[in-house]
């Protein structure tokens, strides 16, 4: 009896085995995409690198209007939003469409390459922040302060933080999931604009790495999605590659 049930627990776990390499090779294979997540071991050591070597010396980015844009804490809150519009977004397109995260990840992924590649030719930052900075005042402050104390001011042209906004909004605005949808497009709208604005109140971005992004969103914008039509309609969509 004590063999037989030892046989038939091992053929019970031979089973769930085989059915769990199942799975997992159905899984691999259904979202064999995400190969493209593996760029992360490319800008995380590079972003890092620049961080820890541009600490003097470099162009510092200012200009008139900078000085014209008073230091506002409460701009923390769509600043921090930014992490979940861009990986949000990301994630739904790898889950719902294979073609438009293709897009959406070359578009982020050329656009942060090429801000490294300035910052590492051309080492920048900012001296604007505000010096009487009070983190006990609210919690606003206390994240701004946090903000400033894991996040140097240096490598700040252009802004990935304004062109990663950016190409997310251009990413919703083209999907054929949203293209019809208005209210949608609108909150994405307002979101990519409060971050953009909050870079510049939070002091953390001078208004030329706000532009220099900007530019820099509108050519590869050129290179992904100008020759790709407007989705009229979800069938003509679908049939679009890139």
């Amino acid at each position: 009896m004590a063999i037989q049930s030892i046989r038939k627990c091992l053929l019970i776990c031979k089973i769930n085995r085989g059915d769990i390499m199942k799975k997992i090779t159905d899984f691999l294979r259904k979202y064999k995409h995400a190969w493209v997540f593996l760029y992360s071991f490319i800008y995380l050591p590079w972003y890092m690198y620049l961080e820890r070597t541009v600490v003097s010396d470099y162009h510092i980015m200012h200009t008139w209007v900078d000085d014209l844009i008073p230091f506002n804490e409460y701009f923390i809150i769509p600043y921090f939003i930014w992490f979940i519009y861009v990986s949000s977004v990301l994630i739904f397109f790898f889950f719902k469409d294979v073609d438009e995260f293709y897009r959406f990840g070359l578009y982020l992924a050329l656009g942060m390459s090429i801000s490294l590649f300035i910052c590492q030719i051309f080492p920048n930052g900012t001296n604007l922040r505000p010096m009487n900075l009070n983190p006990g005042k609210n919690i606003f402050t206390q994240l701004v302060a946090f903000i400033y104390r894991s996040d140097t001011p240096t490598n700040v042209f252009p802004s990935i933080h304004v062109f990663n906004s950016i190409a997310t909004h251009v990413a919703v605005v083209r999907s054929r999931f949203f293209y019809n949808n208005m209210r949608v497009k609108v909150i994405s709208f307002i979101i990519m604009v409060s971050i953009c604005l909050s870079t510049l109140f939070l002091k953390q971005h001078s208004f030329l790495d706000v532009v220099g992004a900007t530019i820099l969103s509108y050519v590869i914008y050129q290179l992904i999605y100008a020759k790709i039509p407007l989705p009229i309609n979800r069938e003509a969509r679908e049939n679009i590659r890139i």
